[in-house]
């Protein structure tokens, strides 16, 4: 099949050859027809098998007709991240060349002066991230009664970033009769209910199983050690040893963890650059255009690199951290291997991630082969380490059990002193029994008997010797009540 045959305009038709493309991909030859016949689609697929043109294509050909009003929108795509936003505009800006379409894009980090001058101007594709769509819509500068087609794009992504509410706000400021397009590589029960009350009557194109992984990235696990900078030796090794590494992207769980492993790399003399989402716009574009160009072939980010980014000839990906939920592993590797090609994944695993290993190989439904020795063959010295989970936390544990054996030895001693200078001291003769004025001059607490109870033989009774009744305190008064109270004369 051919792009001719799906009904597609001789103005995109034109472009997609000149992008040097031929056939379309398989969610491409399914969704196509069904967005040119104004249905609501409901598309799931893998990632890198070209979503973003399945309906990028058919809008160009539907917005040939109409114009655009100021302030309202005729079409509107949502995205989780700033980087897939920017590359849908990409997208216009290559498959669009013939037409003669405005395109604003509102995200982050830029300024709202420029954005809202385009808004004003009239757009035709509006491509926004949540968040700053409704800044522009509370400041009034933003209606979104003209929306004809709404796209939400990686919808399993805004689930994770906790943009649901956002998106249903949204939605309700559409109107009714719109076109919806409903994109996600994963459908999670939720991701599930929001398609049922946002798409009507849709067609629903699945053309891979959900959360499944492609069959060209080789995946291997690679058992390392609990230590940070074991694990940091591990990845050197598998960079240094690595065949047919172009280019990779390592992926960390924390932004802290990107920023420590970046610095690290860059010590050891590998041409790495950072992305996480504490990055101000411009740096995180500029680094992502030292990846493209291959100025920069390692790339360290955080999972706001995982979804969607179309970088085609990333060879290999690492996970430095495994992923704490199994839909993140999808997306992760799926950066590499995209569109027929070869690519390599390598995730470190180390002890207490097994649970979440096992999450990751229930959900593609495939066991995951081992590169070398597994966790369990792993020696103890680099499987476990004697200093605890952290180093640090390794040291004050040390540190505490040293603490209690000197204590305990020092108790020991001065046991032992005690215990012969008792020796060394002449049997003391036993005392006269006390007579009976003595006994009378003694305080009370002095004259009450032992309790005979074997849990503390020197505790004393609650019973006196005597039957006289104690008044108030009795003889444990204490010294700030006996002071005199100063009395004002009147």
């Amino acid at each position: 099949m051919s792009f001719a045959e799906l009904g597609l305009s001789d103005k995109v038709q034109q472009a997609v050859a000149a992008s040097g493309y031929t056939e379309p991909t398989p969610i491409q030859a399914q969704a196509i027809p069904h967005v040119l016949a104004r249905k609501d689609v409901l598309g799931i697929a893998q990632t890198g098998t070209g979503k973003t043109a399945a309906f990028t294509l058919p809008m160009l050909t539907l917005l040939e007709h109409g114009r655009a009003r100021a302030r309202m929108p005729r079409t509107l795509i949502l995205e989780p991240t700033r980087e897939l936003a920017a590359q849908v505009q990409d997208n216009f800006d290559k498959y669009g060349i013939n037409h003669k379409l405005s395109v604003a894009l509102l995200i982050g980090g830029v300024s709202f002066g420029d954005q809202d001058a385009k808004i004003t101007r009239g757009v035709d594709v509006l491509i926004a991230t949540p968040g700053r769509l409704l800044d522009h819509f509370e400041r009034g500068k933003l209606l979104l009664t003209g929306v004809e087609l709404l796209v939400i794009d990686e919808a399993d992504r805004m689930l994770d970033m906790g943009f649901i509410p956002d998106i249903e706000r949204i939605v309700k400021l559409v109107p009714f009769t719109r076109q919806t397009l409903f994109f996600s590589a994963t459908m999670p029960p939720e991701i599930q209910r929001l398609a049922d009350a946002f798409l009507h009557n849709p067609v629903k194109v699945e053309v891979a199983r959900a959360a499944s992984t492609a069959a060209t990235i080789t995946q291997r696990l690679v058992a390392t050690g609990r230590q940070d900078y074991e694990k940091r030796e591990t990845l050197r090794g598998l960079i240094r040893n690595a065949t047919d590494l172009k280019n990779a992207v390592v992926f960390c769980n924390r932004k802290r963890d990107v920023a420590v492993l970046h610095r690290s790399l860059q010590k050891h003399g590998f041409a790495a650059v950072a992305l996480h989402g504490d990055m101000d716009q411009h740096a995180r574009m500029a680094a992502l255009d030292s990846f493209r160009s291959g100025e920069m072939p390692i790339l360290v980010a955080s999972d706001v690199a995982a979804r969607g980014l179309d970088i085609p000839s990333v060879s290999h990906v690492f996970n430095y951290d495994i992923p704490h939920h199994a839909e993140d592993y999808v997306h992760r590797i799926g950066r590499t291997g995209r569109a027929g090609r070869i690519g390599h994944s390598f995730t470190l695993v180390g002890p207490g991630d097994e649970k979440s290993l096992a999450a990751i190989e229930k959900l593609i439904e495939t066991p995951v082969e081992w590169e070398g020795p597994t966790l369990a063959e792993l020696p103890p010295s680099e499987g476990s380490s004697s200093r605890g989970r952290s180093g640090r936390g390794g040291r004050g544990e040390e540190r505490s059990s040293r603490s209690r054996k000197v204590k305990v030895r020092s108790g020991d001693r001065q046991r032992s002193k005690s215990e012969e200078a008792r020796e060394e001291v002449a049997p003391v003769q036993a005392a006269p029994a006390p007579q009976p004025e003595q006994e009378a001059r003694k305080p009370r607490s002095a004259q009450r008997e032992r309790s005979p109870s074997k849990g503390n033989q020197n505790r004393p009774s609650r019973r006196d010797d005597d039957d006289t009744p104690v008044k108030g305190l009795g003889d444990h008064v204490p010294a700030f009540l006996m002071r005199p109270v100063p009395v004002k004369k009147s």
